[in-house]
């Protein structure tokens, strides 16, 4: 009653006010239930089909989006679920799809590179799991990795047993070769300090070579020890510094001594000079003749 009481122009603007205030509670209401649906129709789409049964989302503790796994994986066999697991998108993992159904490899783990949209963050986080199954990698690299163990196996095949030995004094390179812990290096370099040398009188002069190693020496026998000798009376400065065991200043004490001496009898001849220590004077004893 009170409302037709007032006048004709107030009881329109309450009602005005009324159907907004109507209008307002109603849109209000409307959007509440948009946003909600929205929600659901987000989660819905997120969930994975596999064989006609929908499966919850792997979810964030923290957010509502898919929080990527890490495991190994064949880029040509891993099926949907897995890829999508991995983190890549539905869109991605169609790619991958046709670019399989087509006749597509990846042959290398840089091939997984070329998939559509694949970031250098997402890469090299699944880089490390990628792994290319035997039957899709290029028939030259299974190739070559048989043949590298192959050899491998001949090699390790040909190396001498515990209880085997080889003549330091005549052996050649390739025998050297087949002493555990002899490769090429070091049979080349036995060979040219045994000819620098004039021959080996003991094992241990081994040690003198640079690195060697020291658990090839068991495999190392001399039985027969005939070295060249050098004529201390007859060589010149320049030949007698050609031995390992002369020195230039050796060498420039034995010529003076023959020049101002004479005839060298024996190393005991060289005992005085500064430059022969006993230690010298023991290594030289099997290498000269007078």
């Amino acid at each position: 009653m009170g409302l037709f009481l007032l006048h004709k122009a107030d009881r329109q603007v309450i009602i005005v006010l009324l159907t907004i205030a109507v209008l307002a509670i109603v849109f209000i209401l409307m959007t509440g239930e948009e946003n909600t649906d929205s929600e659901t129709a987000v989660v819905n789409d997120s969930t994975i089909t596999t064989n006609g049964r929908q499966s919850s989302p792997i979810l964030s503790d923290e957010t509502d989006i898919f929080k990527p796994e890490r495991f190994v994986f064949d880029p040509n066999t891993a099926d949907s679920t897995q890829l999508l697991r991995l983190g890549l998108q539905r869109w991605q993992v169609r790619g991958i799809y046709k670019f399989r159904h087509h006749g597509g490899i990846y042959r290398e783990k840089s091939d997984f590179a070329r998939v559509p949209g694949l970031t250098v963050k997402q890469y090299q986080e699944l880089e490390p799991y990628i792994s290319i199954g035997r039957d899709y990698q290029p028939a030259s690299v299974v190739i070559a990795a048989r043949e590298h163990a192959e050899k491998d196996s001949l090699y390790r095949s040909q190396k001498l047993a515990e209880n085997e030995t080889i003549e330091l004094s005549s052996a050649d390179t390739t025998e050297l070769k087949r002493v555990p812990g002899i490769g090429d290096y070091y049979a080349r370099q036995i060979i040219e300090y045994r000819e620098r040398l004039g021959g080996y009188v003991s094992i241990d002069q081994l040690d003198e070579i640079d690195g060697f190693p020291q658990k090839a020496k068991r495999f190392l026998v001399l039985t027969t020890s005939q070295p060249l000798q050098l004529n201390l009376n007859q060589l010149s400065l320049k030949e007698l510094r050609r031995h390992p065991y002369i020195n230039y200043y050796q060498a420039r004490a034995i010529i003076d001594y023959r020049r101002t001496e004479g005839k060298i009898n024996s190393l005991d001849d060289l005992r005085l000079l500064r430059d022969f220590p006993q230690e010298a004077i023991d290594k030289l004893k099997p290498y000269v003749c007078f």
